[in-house]
């Protein structure tokens, strides 16, 4: 898994969001994405979380093992 292709995932989900996906190890298992969307505007930072576990999909049960996120909504 490498950067490219979280963020293609990511800008699936959510098409206006400035995304920038980073491995932390060089596993490319630990991952720590920031992303700003529309999409966020409204939720908790929890219901931005869940919003980006979801678009992750099976991705964070197999393989991805560790995920920090920075997420904000976007004006």
């Amino acid at each position: 898994m490498n950067a490219t292709q979280i963020e293609q995932r990511l800008l699936e989900a959510f098409p206006d969001a400035k995304i920038k996906a980073t491995d932390m190890t060089g596993g490319g298992d630990h991952w720590q994405v920031t992303i700003q969307t529309g999409a966020f505007k409204g939720l908790s930072l929890v219901e931005q979380h869940q919003a980006v576990y979801k678009a992750l999909g099976s991705w964070m049960r197999r393989e991805i093992h560790a995920l920090a996120l920075t997420t904000k909504a976007l004006d």
